[in-house]
């Protein structure tokens, strides 16, 4: 007959003092020379330098259905005081148009955080004021802002010409023909330094005369596709048309 063994009681535990504790045991727990090198320059844990590449960025804001024209003189006004009051050390709108449904902005940021901080704060104030404008509360910005990285100096000069000629490109889609040195009062190329011909401004009409003494709202660029970039390709005509041939 089998008998089995009497079990053996675990031993009580025991607390280790420092000196056995720092035993290599090869299951995992202290090692020798495990920690920071000591005696030699290491790999800084400070926090990095932002780096800041000041991008230009094509952003569109698009409204919600059924509203009023955005192109009326209470709500245009509304957005370029907005413009005026958005610009930070990361953050600058240098050009923008407003259309009836959408506005288009060419802006300037350090980094994606600093757009897409910028543009949550200047959506919210937007809605704020339009709303209160328009007598009315709920969404006002249809969907999320559409942003694109320009990357080229040619994507830029497109990109301003787009903006601060589209009036003209829509006044030609409904066979409706402006008279020359006529620029977009809801935009701003008023204050554009990039016009070829601004002789050709009409500084008679009264509304031109009115904006300009309305202190710039827009920022001026800092970046080299901005600033000096894009005007390789040529500058803009102001009786250019979007969509058409480019005036001689």
């Amino acid at each position: 007959m089998r008998t089995s063994r009497p079990r053996r009681r675990p031993a009580a535990p025991a607390q280790l003092t420092l000196d056995s504790a720092r035993k290599p045991t090869g299951r995992g727990g202290w090692r020798p020379g495990a920690g920071r090198p000591r005696g030699r320059k290491t790999c800084s844990h400070d926090a990095r330098p932002r780096v800041t590449t000041r991008a230009p960025f094509h952003v569109t804001l698009r409204i919600v259905r059924d509203l009023p024209s955005l192109r009326g003189s209470a709500p245009v006004a509304i957005i370029r005081d907005l413009i005026a009051h958005s610009h930070t050390d990361t953050f600058r709108i240098v050009d923008y148009c407003v259309l009836g449904s959408h506005v288009h902005l060419l802006v300037e940021a350090d980094s994606s955080d600093d757009l897409s901080s910028a543009m949550r704060t200047f959506g919210a104030r937007l809605a704020r004021r339009l709303n209160r404008q328009l007598g009315r509360t709920g969404q006002l910005l249809a969907e999320r802002y559409h942003a694109r990285r320009l990357k080229t100096p040619r994507e830029v000069r497109n990109v301003l010409r787009y903006i601060l000629l589209n009036a003209r490109h829509h006044a030609a889609e409904r066979g409706q023909r402006l008279a020359r040195g006529w620029v977009d009062p809801a935009s701003s190329a008023i204050w554009f330094d990039g016009w070829r011909d601004p002789e050709h401004l009409d500084r008679a009409a009264y509304w031109i005369a009115q904006l300009l003494r309305v202190p710039r709202p827009t920022s001026p660029p800092r970046s080299w596709l901005c600033t000096t970039g894009w005007r390789k390709h040529g500058l803009l005509s102001i009786d250019d048309c979007p969509g058409r041939a480019r005036a001689p």
